[in-house]
């Protein structure tokens, strides 16, 4: 048996469906203008840059821009992947770091780039004699003032210091690797979930598009849906943060013994009412929260539900008054990548999507379609 019923962990981990790994777009929105035809005087010759450069954004590119318009060239230190792992174990691998890296740097600046692995704290910066200068943001600053004093201790000059100053994103933080990770922001900066003021209502003409699967069906007979979910529990890794949408779903799980971080259930199965044998019960878990929301629609109600469930820091069971149906896209939208959301499809068996950056886009489009609902 994959693992006991346990109250909800800290981590994300998922080793489930690598294909669905998303590569940054050559957007015209996320690249600065230039290119390696723009002319100017340069103070520096070459200055150096370090970091993990996860997920590519547009604060990488702010930072990368600042150094192409001090210097003539520019290295770019992209830190290996048992350092990045220390950082976190989502961090994308450093083959695919580099090479998002690589191709803006190549689009915008032609050969003023050039890009190496760092495999330590400082890299080659300490004892370099052809660089004048590196760039930093104010977190790793002092990494800086630090190799400028081994330098002098070795002889040589020290690097004219460019720091470079944060972007703000929209939704009242930092456009940084770490709130992309958690799902609040995408590369860009633009928040994933939108600030909601009133009740949304599905149009009648997108009920055929949401009901195909939002992911990868495990099939398996409907009298047996533990067969369904054991196939998919074997693909999950251990630690996996998993969000189980529907009762039968969400029962299945609990009797092999697994409790999902986050279950959602409104007490219906194929539009009719179950029997209160057959509900899920609230005993066991941690938090128990109560919603309304109007079959084909997704309400403040459910929203707000969703959204303490995930900043919760134990297990939550969402009991909705109405549908649940239409839940999996809000919870796309509030969770961190990696997490794993699963449902039933009746007669079929359970669809599972891992919360990654290609399916946020798609319920944040989904979602734009919707018509708001006015009151009064």
């Amino acid at each position: 048996m994959r693992r006991a019923v346990t109250r909800r962990g800290t981590s994300f981990s998922i080793s489930l469906f690598l294909s669905l790994g998303v590569k940054l777009p050559a957007s015209k929105a996320l690249f600065a203008p230039g290119g390696p035809n723009v002319s100017m005087e340069r103070r520096f010759s070459r200055c150096l840059v370090g970091g993990t450069f996860d997920r590519f954004h547009s604060g990488h590119i702010h930072l990368l821009e600042l150094a192409a318009s001090n210097a003539e060239f520019i290295e770019v230190w992209v830190s290996d992947d048992f350092i990045a792992q220390q950082k976190s174990q989502f961090i994308l691998p450093l083959e695919e770091r580099l090479e998002e890296l690589m191709d803006w740097a190549e689009l915008n600046h032609g050969t003023r780039f050039s890009t190496h692995i760092l495999r330590d704290s400082f890299g080659p910066a300490p004892v370099r004699e052809d660089c004048d200068s590196i760039i930093c943001t104010i977190e790793t600053r002092g990494n800086c003032e630090r190799v400028n004093e081994i330098r002098e201790e070795n002889g040589l000059s020290p690097l004219e210091i460019i720091q470079a100053s944060h972007l703000e994103d929209g939704a009242g933080g930092v456009i940084s690797s770490t709130r992309i990770r958690a799902g609040i922001i995408d590369r860009s900066g633009g928040p994933w979930f939108p600030e909601l003021l009133q009740d949304l209502r599905m149009p009648v003409e997108m009920d055929a598009t949401l009901k195909e699967p939002l992911g990868v069906l495990y099939e398996g007979p409907e009298e047996s849906p533990e067969i369904a979910m054991y196939k998919v529990l074997e693909e999950v890794s251990d630690d996996a943060f998993i969000v189980a949408v529907g009762d039968v779903c969400v029962q299945t799980m609990l009797d092999i013994g697994v409790r999902p971080d986050i279950g959602i259930v409104d007490g219906m199965t194929k539009r009719s009412e179950l029997p209160d044998s057959q509900k899920v019960g609230d005993g066991g878990w941690s938090i128990v929260l109560s919603c309304i929301n109007p079959a084909g629609h997704l309400s403040l109600d459910l929203f707000n539900a969703c959204r303490a469930a995930i900043h919760s820091d134990t297990d939550v069971l969402i009991k909705v008054e109405g549908e649940e149906d239409l839940a999996p896209i809000p919870i796309h939208l509030l969770l961190p990548l990696n997490a794993v959301v699963l449902y039933g499809q009746p007669g079929k068996g359970v669809v599972v999507r891992v919360s990654d950056e290609e399916v946020k886009k798609r319920c944040r489009e989904i979602l734009d379609l919707f018509e708001v609902v006015y009151s009064g």
